[in-house]
């Protein structure tokens, strides 16, 4: 393990890499990374920062929406079979037909999408701001809201808008938290704090003390004068949390099958072997074609002027 830390940030220095990690990839990643957050920010990150060459530790969109914003970068992706089931599940050409269906729509698409569907987007949102996104529409404006139903039904219950239509697109981690599980955990620890992502089941939301995004979650409990956290969103957080709130104690939630946490498959792929591979051959990279940049930088643009 220490001679790969060592051998990675030997060729970052070499090389003139900056690494970008997301909350859910492996605690050895986290490691690495000159930048730690969720998908968007990192994206940010990357526009902002000087280096010329920008290693994503993440799945295969978050390297997509970093190249959106910063076309002129390399943009490496150290495992581009890390997908997210979130993202699969709203195929461009599928969405294309269905968003024909309803002209007078405006498409409000979660940032966890490929970038063909981005560029059938008018406004991208996050989880932090996609109540903010909505609630900047007009009332009378018909939402095709793509691709997660959770993160929809959610803004549609806050909100009490009906005119909302949604894709029927799920994220294979959030989808499967139990809520049996959460209330079996709160009969040992009542005083928990119950912490969940959207993209979760309505029922599982509704156990939530607080409802929000990884970033969200992450500023909750650090502002919270409560010392023990049931975490519903994918356990890679929790080395982050541990690392800012030592004296927190930290449960993750179990998932419908059994399992004592619910782990994304798809960003444990990512690995101090693939980095370093990654690293050492300058590839694979993230390739759009321009026209489809273009598009789907434009939605995501209509949402920075939202906030």
């Amino acid at each position: 393990m220490e001679n790969k830390l060592a051998r990675i940030e030997e060729l970052k220095r070499e090389k003139g890499v900056v690494i970008l990690a997301h909350y859910y990839c492996r605690p050895e990643v986290q490691k690495v990374a000159d930048f730690l957050g969720d998908s968007l920010a990192l994206s940010v990150k990357a526009r902002d920062i000087e280096a010329k060459t920008i290693l994503f530790a993440g799945v295969h969109f978050m390297g997509e929406t970093a190249k959106v914003l910063s076309p002129e970068k390399k943009v490496l992706i150290p495992n581009p079979e890390a997908t997210c089931s979130l993202a699969e599940s709203c195929k461009a050409e599928e969405f294309a037909k269905f968003k024909a269906q309803y002209p007078d729509a405006l498409v409000v698409a979660y940032v966890n999408t490929t970038v063909g569907v981005k560029a059938l987007t008018d406004i991208c949102c996050t989880s932090s701001n996609a109540l903010q996104v909505v609630q900047s529409i007009p009332a009378d404006k018909p939402i095709i809201f793509a691709p997660d139903k959770n993160l929809g039904s959610y803004i549609q219950k806050v909100t009490g808008r009906q005119n909302m239509i949604m894709w029927n697109g799920a994220c294979h981690v959030h989808e499967k938290f139990s809520k049996e599980g959460i209330l079996e955990i709160k009969k040992s620890y009542p005083k928990a704090k119950v912490v969940v992502h959207p993209e979760c089941r309505g029922e599982v939301a509704e156990l939530a003390d607080y409802c929000g995004s990884t970033a969200g979650i992450l500023s909750y409990c650090g502002e919270s004068e409560c010392d023990t956290f049931i975490v519903v969103t994918e356990p890679g957080i929790l080395a982050e949390m541990e690392k800012k709130y030592p004296s927190k104690k930290f449960l993750p939630a179990p998932s419908v099958e059994g399992k004592a946490c619910n782990e994304c498959e798809y960003m444990k792929m990512i690995t101090l072997d693939s980095i370093i591979a990654c690293l050492e051959n300058e590839s694979p990279t993230i390739e759009l074609d321009e026209e489809t940049r273009l598009k789907a930088s434009k939605s995501i643009e209509a949402m920075v002027k939202v906030g």
